[in-house]
Parts: C-alpha cells; sequence; structure tokens
C-alpha cells in the first residue's frame, strides 16, 4: 500500500532547490571553445554539460566535462598568502587582501620611481576570455610603463606565417569538414586537442571521403585515418613544395583561380621547379610516391581541405611552413569550395577591438619588449634586470623552455613575485605573494575562437570559492592603489565584453553583449566559402605566392624551405652526439599544465612516459618500461620508455605537461628543449631539439 503526504507536508520534508541554469564557455587554450551550461542549486554548481552552440553540439572533452572538480578541488588556493620559507619551498602564511595588494603596489611604486620596465607581466593562455587575458590587465601595466611581453609559447609563428599568405589568421569554415572529400590532418592530433573538428571529419569519412595525416608520429588521430605520412619533424615546407612541384609540373592548377586571385605565380612555379619529390623525400626521410600521390589526389579532389595545427610550426622554419603550406589550395582552386581551403585558425575573422580592450594608448615611454619564449635569460641576465614579476594565467616553471635557466631565474632573491592562481603550480612555489584566482564560473567573459566562428558570453554560474577575485578585479585594484585615475582603468567586467564588440567590422554586425547573453552565442558574419572569389585580406586582396610583407620583414618574398636548428642534416655535430629528434606533444589528459594536478587526470594519465622505436631502444640497451634519462647539453630528465614503433625510427616523443613537483624527479620535458626562436613571430621552438637517450643510472 502507498502512502501519499500532502503537498505541503512533502514539501516541508523534502524542500525544492533554488535551481537554475547559466550559460558559459571553456576558456582553455583549445581550437573547440567549448559552449558550456552550468546547473546551480542554492548556489552550488552541481552539473556542467555542453551548451547548443553549433560547433560543439552539447559535447565535452573528458577534461573539460570533470570541471566541477576543478572548480570544487581541495587544493585550490583560497585566500592570499605570503611566502614564509625559501623560494621554490612553496611556503605560505594566510594574509589579508589589504595587506597583499598594498605590499604589491608598494613594490611596484618603488621599482617604477626608478625604471618600471624592470616590472615584467608574465601571463599566457591559461584562460583565453578577453576580460581575463587581454584588457585590464594590458591597461594597467601600460599605465605602469612595465617592461611589454611577447606571448609566444603557441601559435605566433604560425600566425606569422598565415599573414604573409593569406593575411591573417583566417581559412575555411571547419564546420563544412564533413563534406569534403579529402582532408589532410597536418601537424594535429584532433582527436585530442580538436574534438569536434574530429567529429566531423568521421562524418566525412562515413561519407567516403579520405582522410590523410602528415605527423612525425602515429598518433591517436593517424591511428583512425586512412593514410599516415610521417615526415622527420620540421621539414613540412619541403614536402610542400615538392607538392606544388608535382601540382605545377603536372598541370594540375586551376588557371581560372591562380589568374584571378593570387599573385606571384610566375615566381613560385619558377621556386618550385627545384623542389622535386626526389629531393624533397631525402629531406623528410617519406618515399617519392607518398609525395607525388598525395600531390596528385590533392589537386584532382575538388573539396580538400587541409587542417594545420601549431605542432609543425614549433622548429627554427615554422612561420615559413605555415606559409608554404597555405599557398596549396589556391594552387588548386580548392578555396572554391566550402569544404574546401586551408585553415590554421579563424581568429581574425573576428574584429574585436583589441585597441579598446588593451589601451595602447596608455603606454609611458617606449619600454622594451620581453619575448615569453626566452623567459629563462630576461630573468637570469636581461639588462636592466627584471626585479619584479606579475604572473597570471600561465605556469613558466612548467611550459617555459630551457627549464633550469626560469627556475634559476625565479629563485632569485632579489625578485618579488606576485603569482596569482587558481592552484599551487610549480611557478606559484616560488611566489613572495600568491593571490587565489576564480575559475570560469566564477566571472564574466567574452570569447572569440581560433577553431570556429562563433563568440561565446561567459557569465558567472557561482560566487567566488573562498576569498577568489579575476584577474581584472585584482589590476583594478591595484589601479586604484597605484593612484591611477584614468577612467578606463575603473570599467567593469561587463564594460570590457562591450567594448570588445564596439567594432566596424563586417563580422561582428548585429552581435552585442546584450544579446549574447540571451542566446549565449552567436556566429560571425562570415560566408561558408570565405575566399570562394577571393578578397583575401592581403595588401593585394590576392593569396599571396609572393609577398612584399614578407621581403620587408627580412624573410624570402617566396614560399621556402629552413631546415630544423638541430638537425641531423643541418647541425652534424650536434646530431652526432645527440641523434634523436625530442618532440613533446600535448598529453591527451592534460591541457598543457592545466589539469595536469588533478587526481583523475593523474590517475588516467599514469607517469611521464617517453615513445621510443624499438630499433633506437635496442641499440642503448633500452628494455619495454625500463627508467631512461633523456638529455642533452641543456639538461635531462627520467621518464619511462615506451617501446612502440608509432614513432619513426631516430624520433622521441614525450606527451607533456607535467608539474614538475609531481614527478620522480621533480623535472619535466622542458630540461631539454631550447629557448631559440622560429624565423617568424618570435615563436618557440619546443621541437626544434635533439637529444640522446640511455638507461637511468648509467
Amino acid at each position: 500500500m502507498r502512502f501519499l503526504l500532502p503537498a505541503t507536508a512533502m514539501d516541508t520534508a523534502s524542500p525544492q532547490p533554488n535551481r537554475r541554469t547559466v550559460s558559459a564557455a571553456c576558456p582553455h587554450d583549445c581550437p573547440d571553445t567549448c559552449a558550456l551550461e552550468i546547473t546551480v542549486e542554492d548556489g552550488r554548481a552541481v552539473c556542467i554539460r555542453g551548451g547548443d552552440m553549433p560547433f560543439t553540439a552539447g559535447t565535452l572533452c573528458t577534461k573539460v566535462a570533470r570541471y566541477l572538480d576543478r572548480t570544487y578541488a581541495p587544493s585550490r588556493i583560497l585566500y592570499p598568502m605570503k611566502r614564509i620559507g625559501a623560494k621554490g619551498g612553496g611556503r605560505f602564511a594566510r594574509i589579508s587582501w589589504d595587506e597583499a595588494l598594498d605590499t604589491i603596489a608598494g613594490r611596484f611604486k618603488a621599482i617604477a620611481a626608478t625604471d618600471p620596465q624592470q616590472i615584467l607581466p608574465v601571463s599566457y593562455a591559461g584562460t583565453m576570455g578577453m576580460v581575463s587575458y587581454a584588457s585590464m590587465d594590458r591597461r594597467f601595466f601600460h599605465r605602469l610603463g612595465a617592461s611589454l611581453l611577447e606571448r609566444t609559447l603557441c601559435s605566433s609563428a604560425g600566425k606569422a606565417g598565415s599573414k604573409i599568405t593569406l593575411g591573417g589568421s583566417v581559412g575555411c569554415d571547419p564546420e563544412q569538414a564533413e563534406h569534403a572529400r579529402l582532408i589532410i590532418i597536418w601537424g594535429s592530433n584532433p582527436v585530442v586537442s580538436n574534438l569536434h573538428f574530429w567529429s566531423r571529419c568521421q562524418a566525412a569519412k562515413r561519407r567516403g571521403a579520405k582522410l590523410v595525416i602528415i605527423d612525425p608520429r602515429r598518433s591517436e588521430t593517424a591511428e583512425k585515418c586512412h593514410q599516415h605520412i610521417a615526415p622527420y619533424p620540421g621539414t613540412d615546407a619541403a614536402l610542400a613544395l615538392a607538392m606544388m612541384h608535382v601540382i605545377i609540373g603536372e598541370g594540375l592548377t586551376d588557371a581560372d583561380y591562380v589568374g584571378n586571385h593570387t599573385l606571384g605565380y610566375d615566381e613560385l612555379a619558377a621556386r618550385v621547379r627545384a623542389w622535386t619529390p626526389q629531393r624533397a623525400a631525402a629531406i623528410c626521410g617519406i618515399t617519392t610516391a607518398e609525395i607525388v600521390n598525395l600531390a596528385r589526389e590533392y589537386a584532382r579532389t575538388r573539396a580538400a581541405m587541409i587542417r594545420i595545427n601549431y605542432g609543425l610550426q614549433r622548429h627554427a622554419g615554422g612561420g615559413m611552413a605555415v606559409r608554404t603550406i597555405a599557398c596549396l589550395p589556391a594552387l588548386t582552386g580548392a578555396w572554391r569550395e566550402p569544404a574546401g581551403g586551408v585553415l590554421l585558425a579563424t581568429s581574425d575573422f573576428y574584429g574585436f577591438n583589441h585597441r579598446a580592450l588593451e589601451r595602447p594608448d596608455l603606454l609611458r615611454g617606449a619600454p622594451r619588449t620581453i619575448n615569453l619564449a626566452a623567459l629563462g635569460d630576461a630573468l637570469t641576465a636581461a639588462q636592466p634586470p627584471v626585479t619584479a614579476a606579475y604572473v597570471y594565467n600561465t605556469n613558466p616553471v612548467a611550459v617555459c623552455p630551457d627549464s633550469r635557466k626560469v627556475m634559476a631565474g625565479f629563485a632569485r632573491e632579489d625578485l618579488f613575485t606576485v603569482v596569482h592562481e587558481i592552484f599551487q603550480t610549480d611557478t606559484a612555489d616560488y611566489a613572495d605573494i600568491l593571490l587565489p584566482a576564480t575559475t570560469q564560473l566564477e566571472h564574466h567573459d567574452i570569447h572569440k575562437s581560433y577553431g570556429h566562428m562563433y563568440v561565446q558570453a561567459s557569465q558567472p554560474a557561482i560566487a567566488p570559492v573562498g576569498e577568489a577575485k579575476p584577474n581584472a578585479e585584482v589590476f583594478r585594484l591595484l589601479a586604484a592603489r597605484m593612484g591611477f585615475d584614468d577612467a578606463c582603468l575603473r570599467d567593469s567586467d561587463e564594460d570590457i565584453c562591450r567594448q570588445a564588440l564596439d567594432s566596424t567590422a563586417t563580422a561582428l554586425q548585429g552581435i552585442t553583449w546584450d544579446t549574447l547573453k540571451k542566446h549565449g552565442w552567436q556566429r560571425l558574419n562570415v560566408s561558408a566559402a570565405p575566399f570562394a572569389e577571393g578578397g583575401f585580406p592581403t595588401p593585394s586582396g590576392k593569396c599571396e605566392f609572393w609577398s612584399e610583407t614578407a621581403k620587408a620583414q627580412g624573410h624570402d618574398p617566396l614560399p621556402d624551405y629552413t631546415p630544423p636548428r638541430e638537425g641531423p642534416t643541418s647541425n652534424r655535430a650536434l646530431a652526432q652526439r645527440y641523434p634523436l629528434a625530442f618532440i613533446s606533444p600535448p598529453h591527451r589528459h592534460f591541457l598543457n599544465s592545466s589539469f595536469a594536478n588533478l587526481d583523475f587526470a593523474l590517475r588516467d594519465a599514469g607517469e611521464p612516459s617517453l615513445d621510443i622505436h624499438p630499433d633506437d631502444a635496442a641499440s642503448r640497451g633500452i628494455r619495454d618500461g625500463m627508467p631512461v634519462c633523456v638529455f642533452n647539453d641543456r639538461g635531462n630528465y627520467t621518464v619511462r620508455a615506451h617501446l612502440t614503433t608509432k614513432v619513426r625510427r631516430g624520433v622521441v616523443s614525450a606527451p607533456s605537461v607535467w608539474w614538475k613537483k609531481l614527478t620522480a624527479d621533480r623535472r619535466n620535458a622542458n630540461e631539454v628543449t631550447s629557448q631559440a626562436v622560429a624565423d617568424m613571430g618570435g615563436a618557440a621552438t619546443y621541437y626544434d631539439c635533439l637529444v640522446q637517450v640511455k638507461p637511468a643510472g648509467r
């Protein structure tokens, strides 16, 4: 028998929670920039799921699906703290926000009175919303007169190369990939780092499309493609030049598109005449047939899409490699099709008002610029010295190259360091003042993407946990304590969101902050085939095979090949000592160093490992599962060997980035990477790195 309580009694016994749903966006450094929906009950977030924005269509990666584990992690920093032990020791005592802000402002005032360039902001893409990433922070440091920072760790070479050929970080619409007949995935692993593009590749595959991947290792994505071509790291431009040799030499170009929408075809044809498939095959370490067949198949397929990602530009010739590959679809007329063309990034389609966001007019004097890729040198040898660093949105001790120098810099007793963070990272251990930061669920932001065409609003779902504050709020408070009275330094987060959209860009017409808040997202006003009739944002309006822009920058005006700085042919003496090319692609369970401290990610990731070909292992006495030492002149670290044919001979691969203090030897892959920069954009060259490997202990 069932007994029913009266409604009033039921309500008393089991009151209904105060439930609401809030729209947000994933803030992390990923091209997908997923829409989120946060369910909140009685002020606590209880569920996170994908929003209905068409590109991400309700699905999330396994990391962000566990984002509440991050927001409510017991290891979050909840209060301001000051250092009480040795630098790097990670010992802190709680203080008030007033004490923290007064301390920071006092030190900054004293340094600025002598030379404000001795103050350095250190930030990157730990969160990519415009409010948190590039607005109030830039205003504050511009007004202060601090050193400028070139943020170059990930993408700046490729962006510079894309701008030379196409006019910016623009390309084909990734939503159209499911209609392609051929997709070339070049230097990318979308199963791990571009999930929603991969779902469209799978849809295209089911419709009969061929998937080809170009990658030095047989990645998770390569396992699912029809063909895998594995060139030696850093040789991609040679492969592209040889493809153009075949396409032009065999008359496979689209003469009409070339004639009307490109610049410098005759010069390009003369350049690639010397780039025979045989020559490129010898450089790339692949077969001539692979190059010839790929070129023919690409040129003869109407809807052919090339998806480039940033892995292929992390070497000495990275900018030129992207610039060269980006020429291919104009030769064949692939731009005519919505599912044709090339894509590195969509970010320059947006037209956000970055001058209004960052306010470069506030700059005092002509401060120097410091490259984040060479942070170790800056912290240890710059003149005038860096005497204060403010770190936010990044974990440089873990992620910057040539890590020993970075650690040595942060260990300086005369360096005053502020770290504004969610967790006590490797870098936070070196802080003098440690400030608690909000997660994405706790503040306003506005997002563009570098992998789709949607603008998104992110609204706070919960109150800040503990005493956490968002980036913009801290810079507003510091500006007031510094006595800066510029009105823009008092703008609210929502003011900043509106300013981002205060633009004459056609792509943003009809998109306002109020409409974004209402709907969560809006698509840019960009055609599905944006360059079907030319109209590239280059100086000529055409795809530029010959580029005056490149010439003015001191580069070859034509596509070319720049060999790796550390390679078996370009640096034979070094290769004799360190014969293995070392790459450190993203670990599928981390996002750079984000999530790399959370229990669920660490359980799935296991321990640091190194993929090495069985032949390379045998000649070094290395067995599967053995601890091995990876080393070169810059440093060394210990990992577990994983013998596999998924890497080609002469290449080793270490999925990254691990927090140092969570590894057995408190080191990671960036012990061995270099501060040397690429040909364009001042970019880091993580994958231009030679090492030797030996059993640990020898």
